[in-house]
């Protein structure tokens, strides 16, 4: 009877198909920062908008951050607009042969600067004294600067413009073909000098910027690539109501994401949007009223190994509300809890897929992890984690800080053991393809103590 009751306990413990999106701390003390990037080598770097550059030269979480300044251009950098400042970092596809990486900043006159920097003899350090401006567009007001900047899987570098800011778009820049505001930029750093526009841009040779590669934008406060198969994903900052989540298949050019003729899935101002036709909708969308947000910022969609149930889902969170989202393949978002005195300002993902969010006011950086799906509980003086869950042939158990000896038996419904192991420290493979499909109960003892686990097979 008591196991009985056990299992219906663990059964009603929560659902099987959703993630339980929770934060682990990687580092803190940084200030305000922007961006979180990685380099070929899987170094994180975060960009703080005063204009410094930090690098985890470890890469463990053990450095101060005041100790790994790769690069200080503080005194380039607007810090009087709360939106400008240093916003993005990307490092070149052949940053280990060619050492450059590219900064998207506002300058002392607020407008935006993409600047081309190299690495100098020391891996550790930034060449100061490298930068070579790229780009520079002039900004009407001081918000809606975007600032995020990317390679794509083409090898070209994206930007995200902002419409140029105030309120409402007043000049209608993101609708203009003819000003980078308010677009989605895509430009070959490879040719040209400094640069060059690349075949396949929607106003090459014709009327418009040839830069352009999407218009339609108010604010797109991070966007990024699906490593697995190039989807682009922008999140763009709504006007008074509405945020909204944008995708676009790998190559999708000339593509129009409706502002300011639509927040969202809804009109907004459509005084000057007649006779334009083929707008993209977003995707998703959430209310301010209905979440307590106000402003979205973009994240990635997970392609890691650790964490199976976010697998192929689009991850992002709220500046205001201090809560993360998750976009499925339904193109429904759930919400986690709230992670309170943060104010999420950007993401980063490595290049094994692990997926970083850091904090604006606690200037902390987080891994994301899937409890749910990780199974993580303490134990034995340690923790242990289950994956995957539902699991088919296989499944792992992997015991951190744990000394002792386990012994893992795996109970069917009736109470019966139907399979034992010894448990080593660290990850364990266990074989379960000759267990029926249903939910079992996973037991694991150490010096005494017990816990009990549940597991489902498919």
């Amino acid at each position: 009877m008591k196991l009985n009751l056990l299992f219906a306990a663990l059964a009603l413990s929560g659902s099987l198909a959703a993630q339980d999106i929770d934060l682990e701390l990687y580092r803190t003390g940084f200030e305000a920062p922007t961006d979180i990037a990685f380099d070929p080598d899987g170094r994180m770097y975060i960009v703080e908008q005063g204009g410094y550059i930090r690098l985890m030269a470890d890469n463990d979480g053990d450095d101060d951050p005041d100790l790994n300044t790769f690069l200080n251009i503080s005194g380039l950098v607007d810090t009087e607009s709360n939106e400008g400042g240093l916003l993005g970092l990307a490092f070149h596809p052949d940053y280990e042969t060619n050492g450059y990486f590219y900064l998207n900043y506002t300058n002392t006159s607020g407008n935006t600067v993409i600047a081309r920097y190299s690495v100098s003899s020391s891996e550790n350090q930034a060449d100061a004294g490298s930068a070579s401006i790229v780009l520079t567009v002039d900004q009407p007001y001081a918000n809606h600067n975007g600032g995020c900047l990317k390679f794509g899987p083409d090898g070209y570098l994206y930007i995200g413009m902002g419409d140029g800011g105030s309120g409402g778009d007043p000049q209608n820049r993101a609708q203009n073909i003819n000003t980078l505001l308010g677009k989605m930029l895509r430009i070959d750093v490879d040719n040209g000098m400094p640069y060059s526009s690349p075949a396949g841009n929607p106003y090459l040779g014709v009327a418009g910027a040839d830069e352009i590669w999407a218009i339609g934008l108010r604010n797109p406060w991070k966007f990024s690539f699906n490593r697995i198969n190039g989807e682009l994903w922008i999140a763009d900052v709504g006007q008074e109501v509405r945020e909204e989540i944008n995708s676009a298949a790998q190559g999708a050019a000339g593509l129009n994401y409706g502002w300011r003729c639509y927040e969202g899935l809804a009109e907004y101002d459509m005084s000057e949007c007649s006779g334009i036709t083929g707008f993209t909708q977003p995707v998703a969308q959430y209310t301010h009223n209905g979440t307590g947000g106000c402003s979205i910022t973009g994240g990635y969609v997970y392609t890691g190994s650790e964490f199976p149930l976010l697998l192929g889902k689009y991850v992002f969170a709220d500046f205001c509300n201090n809560r993360i989202g998750v976009l499925d393949s339904s193109n429904t978002i759930t919400w986690s809890t709230t992670f309170g005195g943060n104010n999420f300002t950007t993401f980063g993902e490595s290049p094994d897929g692990d997926l970083y969010v850091a904090g604006r006011t606690s200037g902390t950086v987080y891994k994301i992890i899937d409890a749910s799906a990780a199974g993580r509980e303490s134990f034995a003086g340690g923790s242990f984690a289950v994956y995957p869950n539902p699991a088919a042939d296989l499944v792992f158990v992997e015991l951190n800080d744990i000394d002792n000896p386990v012994a893992m038996s795996i109970l069917d419904i009736r109470g019966k053991v139907v399979l034992e192991q010894d448990l080593a420290p660290g990850e364990s493979r266990i074989d379960t393809a000759s267990l029926g499909t249903g939910m079992y109960l996973m037991r694991l003892e150490s010096s005494g103590m017990v816990k009990h686990h549940k597991l489902v097979v498919k």
